[in-house]
């Protein structure tokens, strides 16, 4: 069987660029609200009673992306937050996956991602609020809050100090992606209504290629040579939150890329789309399991790779997706394992729980 390498790759490399157009517009807005915010809500939570902190939890853990956890997890660390609410946000959030939910193009319709992504949040919010309060009602985990924590100093990462790396992602290609981002936001705004933009068309086409490519790039700098996080924590600018931003926005779409070209290949070259269809429709179960313990892993990486899964591969469950969201503790996991293991461990286990029963649920009633 003959089989167009390049044709594949840059049809791949053009599918994620367009699917980044959404990306990129909704972690800069994300990224902007939650810099203006932060101090209202850091003021705002000293005046929350306890009861209240499950619903608190759930309300982060909705926000697109995974500034949420994050916030969550300082707010543990500094015994201001209980574990229940705590769990809450891990159980809502759906990481950078959530992004990837709101795109739209030849691999994603929005009409139907829109409403994946609202039915999985409202599932995600009730639960987390839910299974945050039993906890908290339990008890768990009040000596925990007081003791297990390692200091900051000791649970960071030392990042690499190379001067063209660093040179080249935070002036070169940030300007590049913020700058491709802003010729892609008309276009992606009007597909939002089936529309386009007849004159940028041919560009967008070439425009998206280099995005996707320039994303892989930016993300395979920063995490293996400069060794740097998506989430720095040091947003205390319009600069560098926009800087985290665009942090994000490589790490979704370098991920996109990756499950877009693995599932188009997996499907098209070695299954065939009419087996596989036949597979899909059977093995239902089968399906929530994997997805339930690849999102479980540490990160967005899981998530991320079960959203493109939902917007590419026929009669692929919503409750696979309900189920792996669930699990999902997006990159809020990553300061709690560094400062402490053990209630990492534990909360990443509770949304294993959770979110296989939500999975076997949904799919019982029919989802």
């Amino acid at each position: 069987m003959y089989f167009d390498f390049p044709y594949f790759l840059l049809d791949n490399l053009e599918a994620a660029g367009v699917i980044g157009g959404y990306v990129s517009i909704s972690v800069i807005v994300v990224s902007l609200s939650t810099f203006f915010s932060t101090k209202n809500l850091k003021k705002t939570y000293q005046n929350i009673p306890k009861w209240s902190q499950p619903i608190i939890g759930s309300l982060l853990g909705i926000i697109p992306g995974c500034g949420g956890t994050i916030v969550a997890s300082s707010l543990y660390k500094r015994r201001k937050m209980t574990f229940g609410g705590l769990l809450a946000a891990f159980i809502t959030t759906l990481g950078e996956g959530s992004f990837v939910l709101l795109g739209a193009s030849a691999e994603a319709d929005v009409t139907s991602n829109l409403k994946a992504f609202l039915i999985v949040n409202i599932v995600g919010f009730f639960l987390g609020i839910i299974f945050g309060i039993i906890v908290d009602l339990i008890g768990f985990n009040k000596q925990n809050n007081q003791n297990g924590f390692i200091s900051a100093a000791a649970a960071q990462t030392k990042p690499t100090n190379n001067t063209y790396a660093l040179f080249l992602n935070q002036n070169i290609g940030f300007y590049t992606i913020l700058g491709i981002s802003l010729v892609l936001a008309p276009g992606s705004v009007a597909a939002f209504w089936g529309g386009s933009i007849e004159f940028l068309e041919e560009i967008t086409i070439w425009l998206c290629v280099a995005f996707t490519i320039t994303c892989i790039l930016y993300y395979l700098i920063q995490r293996f040579i400069l060794r740097l996080d998506c989430h720095t924590g040091s947003n205390n600018t319009i600069r560098a939150s926009l800087l985290e931003a665009v942090t994000d926005i490589s790490m979704v779409i370098t991920y996109v890329f990756i499950g877009l070209l693995l599932a188009n290949f997996f499907i098209d070259v070695i299954v065939g789309p009419e087996k596989f269809n036949d597979w899909m429709s059977s093995s239902k179960i089968v399906v929530i399991l994997i997805a339930t313990f690849i999102c479980a892993t540490p990160g967005c990486g899981g998530m991320i790779a079960v959203a493109v899964a939902y917007i590419t591969l026929p009669n692929f469950p919503i409750a696979a997706l309900i189920a792996g969201a669930i699990a999902t503790s997006g990159d809020g996991i990553f300061p709690l394992l560094a400062q402490n293991k053990r209630d990492a461990l534990i909360v990443t286990g509770y949304s294993i729980v959770v979110a296989l029963l939500a999975g076997f649920s949904a799919f019982a009633v029919g989802f």
